[in-house]
């Protein structure tokens, strides 16, 4: 088979965070959107048909509820910048994205937030 890349998503997980500058967002947490995007190795697709042979989709939803359960956040683009220095750092993963997305901003808009990629 030619050349086959795979790339992983978790799309739209929808937390709350404590998460903003202002008064009025501190200790009171936020609707926030998170997508990630994770590109594997190249021979990913060669592995067995077997969980433990590829990224696990609940590592990524489990290591973001760790990390926004145990501390606020100033800025989106801290709490962006960990969950992707967590990622990327996996065994097999070559590059990945995260977004994060404030969902109740502003009413004219579905959203105001971050994008980061990073490659290994």
């Amino acid at each position: 088979m030619a050349d086959v890349t795979t790339k992983l998503f978790l799309e739209e997980f929808e937390v709350m965070v404590d998460i903003g500058i202002h008064d009025f967002e501190i200790n009171n947490p936020q609707r926030v959107c998170i997508s990630v995007e994770v590109l594997l190795d190249p021979n990913a697709g060669d592995r067995p048909d077997e969980i433990g042979s590829t990224f696990d989709y609940d590592f990524i939803r489990l290591e973001i509820k760790n990390l926004i359960s145990n501390r606020r956040f100033n800025l989106q683009e801290t709490l962006c910048r960990l969950i992707l220095e967590k990622i990327i750092g996996q065994d097999g993963v070559t590059e990945a994205t995260v977004t994060t997305k404030k969902l109740d901003v502003y009413p004219d808009c579905n959203g105001v937030g971050v994008k980061m990629t990073s490659k290994k």
